[in-house]
């Protein structure tokens, strides 16, 4: 009775060494598909929009600022792709952008200023914030593995 618990923990990290491989392939294949597909959706989204505003004859400031959250959303699927890191500055630079456009649209579309201009602004100035804070913190206190960090955030 004494070598059951032996033979069984000898059994499971066995089974464990046998079964981790095609976790692995399976967790990097899901990646790998979900990378391509947010590309190609990513790339699809801003051919749509650049051939709106074309069709449109002119482009506006929130149509280019959608076009530079598309080409922040593309970069951080490049580096995702390269690092296998989520480059979180990214994030928020996209958030920034969003809530500028969004800013920038309803400050056209009201005739009296309200407190949305100034949430809205709050937004903007906490997740401005948010970046200082990322990029102190991966300056001063880089991870085991972080010679990356300090570019991607």
């Amino acid at each position: 009775m004494v070598d059951t618990p032996k033979l069984t923990l000898h059994s499971g990290r066995r089974l464990r060494r046998m079964v981790d491989p095609i976790g692995n392939l399976l967790s990097e294949g899901f990646h790998l598909v979900g990378l391509f597909a947010i590309g190609a959706s990513t790339i699809w989204a801003a051919v749509h929009a650049f051939l709106d505003m074309i069709s449109r004859g002119s482009a506006r400031l929130e149509d280019l600022l959608l076009l530079f959250i598309y080409l922040e959303i593309g970069s951080m699927v490049g580096i995702y792709f390269r690092t296998n890191h989520m480059p979180v500055r990214f994030l928020i630079y996209v958030g920034i952008t969003a809530l500028t456009r969004h800013l920038i649209v309803f400050v056209q579309r009201q005739d009296a200023p309200d407190v949305g201009i100034l949430i809205m602004a709050g937004g903007t100035l906490i997740l401005a914030l948010a970046v200082l804070v990322i990029r102190y913190a991966s300056f001063h206190y880089p991870s085991s593995g972080a010679e990356d960090a300090r570019d991607d955030g």
